[in-house]
């Protein structure tokens, strides 16, 4: 009969997403895992796999975590683009308050494709984000908030792809009034 297992996955994964997101991919050791688990090495690779698939399922609970803190935002508001700029806002206090920032972004900068599992995770996030900004432009475009004259999927990207910038920014420049200047100008180029 198999050994039960003896820690609760789901809250192991958790701890790891925590280690993995503080220290990035190639600075965590299994021993650092093992220790913010509190598992022994055999339970790790026997119930979770080794050091990269769990960083996989780690960075998948990031992402669904992520994907539910966006439904939070009211995109059903009677403005569309106050809940633009708030989200937009959100992503500026994120960035530049909280120590280990966007996991994604990090994971990103830090494995640049080379593992297309772990680009597929981050892919279908950015795709996740992309889809929530269309929509919400598209909205704020129906509320005459935002020009029609550009469109939605583009200015979508944009914004995406500007988080990433705003990180490398912040990474360099440590300046917080910069991050959020440039949010704050990127929004009045948006209104109509």
């Amino acid at each position: 009969m198999a050994r039960a297992v003896e820690f609760d996955e789901a809250q192991a994964v958790q701890k790891a997403m925590h280690v993995f997101w503080e220290k990035g991919y190639t600075a965590t050791s299994v021993r650092d895992l093992t220790e913010a688990m509190q598992i022994n090495i055999s339970s790790l690779y026997n119930t979770l796999g080794d050091k990269r698939q769990l960083f996989i399922k780690a960075l998948q609970q990031y992402t669904r975590l992520r994907m539910q803190a966006f439904e939070r935002y009211d995109t059903t508001a009677e403005s569309p683009f106050r809940t633009l700029a708030t989200f937009i806002n959100d992503a500026v206090h994120t960035l530049t308050t909280e120590p280990n920032s966007c996991m994604c972004v990090r994971t990103a900068f830090e494995i640049e494709g080379d593992d297309p599992e772990i680009q597929a995770v981050i892919t279908a996030y950015d795709e996740f984000a992309y889809h929530f900004l269309k929509k919400l432009l598209e909205r704020a475009q129906a509320h005459q908030e935002i020009a029609r004259h550009t469109d939605a999927a583009t200015i979508a990207d944009y914004i995406n792809s500007a988080f990433a910038g705003w990180y490398n920014a912040y990474l360099l420049h440590g300046d917080r009034k910069k991050i959020q200047d440039i949010a704050d100008f990127m929004l009045q180029q948006l209104k109509a």
